[in-house]
Order: C-alpha cells, then sequence, then structure tokens
C-alpha cells in the first residue's frame, strides 16, 4: 500500500468510536480491535500481547495490549496510552450517557474523552495526515495498553521489560495523557516523581482494658511509629521537582468494643519521592525506623512496600526542546516542561528510551461528565502533526 492511498482519519470520529467501548479497567470489550484495525490500514505491523495475572483486587485479569510499528528503520518514535478507563461513577449523575460519545455545543462527552481515547485517537489521527503525503524518515509505534488505570502490573510494564528483551529498540516516546494544565499546550510532564505504599501491622496481645498488664497494646505503638515517620524530613527538594512527601493514608486497629486492648493494629503510607531517592533506599530506611521502634516497645512490627515506580526526569535536550517549538509554532504558546502530578507509564518507558507526555487538558478527567471540546481535538492534531516532523527533523 502506497503512503498516498492511506485514509485520512478524523480525530473526532475515532475518539468516539473508542468512547463508545465500555473499557473500564482491566475489560478491554473491543478496544484494542478498534485500534489494530485503523493502524493496519495505515500500514502498521500489530502485535497483540496479551499478559493475564492478579489484577491486585482480588481476582486474575487478561490484560490486552498492542505494540504497532510502521517501518524497520531509525529513528523509531513512540506515541504510548492507555484505552482503560475509570469506572464512570453514577451513570444518572452524567448530563450524557458516559458510553454514547454525545456531542454538544461542539463539545464530546464520554469516559475517556480526556483520559486518554481522545489523545491515542489525535495522534492516530496526524500520523494518517503525514502518511497520506508521504513516509517518515524513520519508523513510527504505537504502545497501547489497556492496564494504567489499574495496578499496571500486566500492561505497559510488562510490554517494555519484553521488547528490552527482544532489543527493540525505541529513540523517543511521547505518552498522550491530559498534561495541559488550563490551556491545550501550556505544559508537558518531562518526569514523575516515584511513588511508594507500605502496610503497617503492629502486633500485640488482646486483653481487658481494666487488666493492661495481662495484654500488649499494639495502638500506641503504631501511634510512635508513624509520629516518627511523620516527623522526618526525607529532603529539601531536587532541581525540577517539589520536596518528597511521606502521607499516612489510613490507621486502622478493627476494634469495635469499647474495654478491648486490639490484639492488632494497621496503617498504610504513601510516599512520593524525587530523585533524591530510590524505592529501595526509602525501603532500608522505612526498615529500620520499624526495627528501633519494635526495639523499644518489644512488640512484633511487620511491614510490606510496594514501589510502583522510581522517580525520572527527562533532561533538556533535543527532543524535549523539538517538541516544545513544534507547540509554540502549532498553538502559540510553549509549554512549561513540569515534573508535577502523579504517576504515569512513562515511568516504565523511560526504562527503553527519553520520554515526555503531552495531551488535552486534564481538567475533566476521572470526573463526571468528562468530555473535551472538538476544536481541541482537531487542534492536538495538528500539534501532534508539528512534533512528529519536527522530532524526525532534529533526532
Amino acid at each position: 500500500m502506497s503512503a498516498a492511498s492511506h485514509s485520512v482519519i478524523d480525530p473526532v470520529d475515532l475518539t468516539r468510536d473508542l468512547i463508545r467501548i465500555p473499557s473500564v479497567t482491566p475489560a478491554d470489550e473491543g478496544a484494542m480491535d478498534v485500534l489494530e484495525r485503523t493502524l493496519t490500514g495505515l500500514g502498521f505491523a500489530c502485535r497483540r500481547m496479551v499478559f493475564e495475572g492478579t489484577t491486585g483486587v482480588g481476582h486474575d485479569a487478561r490484560i490486552e495490549n498492542l505494540y504497532a510499528r510502521r517501518g524497520a528503520a531509525s529513528p523509531n518514535l513512540c506515541f504510548a496510552g492507555h484505552t482503560d478507563v475509570v469506572p464512570t461513577g453514577d451513570p444518572a449523575a452524567w448530563s450524557a450517557g458516559p458510553f454514547e460519545g454525545e456531542t454538544r455545543d461542539g463539545v464530546l462527552y464520554g469516559r475517556g474523552a480526556v483520559d486518554m481515547k481522545g489523545g491515542i485517537a489525535a495522534w492516530v489521527a496526524a500520523v494518517s495526515r503525514i502518511l497520506s503525503e508521504g513516509d517518515v524518515p524513520g519508523s513510527l509505534s504505537f504502545l497501547i495498553t489497556g492496564d494504567e488505570e489499574g495496578p499496571a502490573l500486566h500492561g505497559t510494564k510488562r510490554v517494555v521489560q519484553t521488547l528490552a528483551a527482544e532489543g527493540e529498540v525505541i529513540d523517543a516516546c511521547v505518552v498522550g495523557e491530559p498534561s495541559s494544565a488550563h490551556h491545550l499546550g501550556d505544559m508537558i510532564k518531562v518526569g514523575r516523581r516515584g511513588s511508594l505504599n507500605t502496610w503497617i501491622t503492629v502486633h500485640g496481645k488482646q486483653g481487658h482494658v481494666a487488666y493492661p498488664d495481662r495484654a500488649a497494646n499494639p495502638a500506641p505503638v503504631i501511634a510512635k511509629l508513624l509520629a516518627r515517620l511523620d516527623a522526618h524530613v526525607l529532603d529539601d527538594g531536587y532541581p525540577e521537582f517539589p520536596p518528597s512527601n511521606l502521607e499516612i493514608t489510613t490507621i486502622d486497629v478493627g476494634n469495635p468494643a469499647t474495654n478491648i486492648i486490639p490484639a492488632e493494629a494497621r496503617a498504610r503510607l504513601n510516599i512520593r519521592f524525587n530523585p533524591t531517592h530510590t524505592g529501595d533506599g526509602l525501603i532500608d530506611w522505612l526498615n529500620r525506623e520499624a526495627g528501633a521502634v519494635q526495639a523499644e516497645t518489644g512488640l512484633r512490627i511487620e511491614l510490606e512496600h510496594m514501589c510502583s515506580g522510581e522517580a525520572f526526569l527527562t533532561e533538556p535536550g533535543v527532543f524535549v526542546t523539538a517538541v516544545q517549538d513544534a507547540v509554540e509554532a502549532t498553538l502559540g504558546r510553549r509549554p512549561e516542561a513540569s515534573t508535577t502530578g502523579g504517576t504515569s507509564d512513562a515511568r516504565f518507558i523511560r526504562a527503553l528510551c527519553p520520554v515526555l507526555e503531552l495531551g488535552l487538558v486534564g481538567q475533566t478527567m476521572h470526573q463526571v461528565d468528562e468530555r473535551v471540546p472538538e476544536a481541541e481535538l482537531r487542534a492536538l492534531t495538528d500539534a501532534y502533526q508539528a512534533v512528529i516532523r519536527t522530532v524526525f527533523e532534529r533526532l
């Protein structure tokens, strides 16, 4: 198929088609089929990567992923995104059906409109425009997962591991997360803080409150440990990053009675950390602190940890500047290079190549009546088209 014979994709139509698929994580419901058909029609070799395993919420899941590539030459510019979406909440609270893809007054409503079916559709549309005019001097690829909004154990993480083991080379990657803060193109994300979750259990001995000598109360012990952790200053920040922060997210002894000393006390905390730290380093610190309190009190303290991603930063350079220049030339504003926000699948992709995030305005993501102006989808397509051309000119 010659480049000129490729049809040009409408980003609004493709976004609507994807919205109408209720791909609430970890379900796919045919979202990958839509993308595979579209990309195959544009000359991409599509490879489905299906991984099975626990979702972290008590049951197993079958996660659909897609890696598609067009061309074999370098450089390989990749777009990464996810077709899974968060639950809708009460559908009756929506002014338009969450999976109907209704347009009102030029605004497209539906779950995933912003996060991030709209971003995927805009990049596909941009690629179709470019290919209708000729080929690129390299390769284009897509890394699409169905496991971003969940535990993210069997999506991009495992696709990246598989591609790395096979020697697949990706030279740069744009993730289509809704990075814009207030106006389209006002911000790109060039890094993210790491995230560490820790579950704490203090084991005591149940007894009557009137006879404390016959029991061992875990509640003051866990309070002591948490106060010690909370008072610790992790750091004063890092270039391009705010200070790391530790937040206690739950404390529970599960005791419905007023006259019982509980047998156990539990807590959970999360640390969002900048590149001053690594997940392993913070785990070592937490274990040492717990060990010290255990030695002081005599009660056994058990910790479990899960680091969902390390901190990373894509340094200023050719790739970042090319994207900023392309956005500024297209949209009239130069995006700020930011590291704010939560985690994204960029934390896994950075193991393969420089990565940044550029997408729609995120004001309504995860909300009732998630929506995007159709004009913004078309403007993002224009920006993506300029990004692709500029990156290939400079890489």
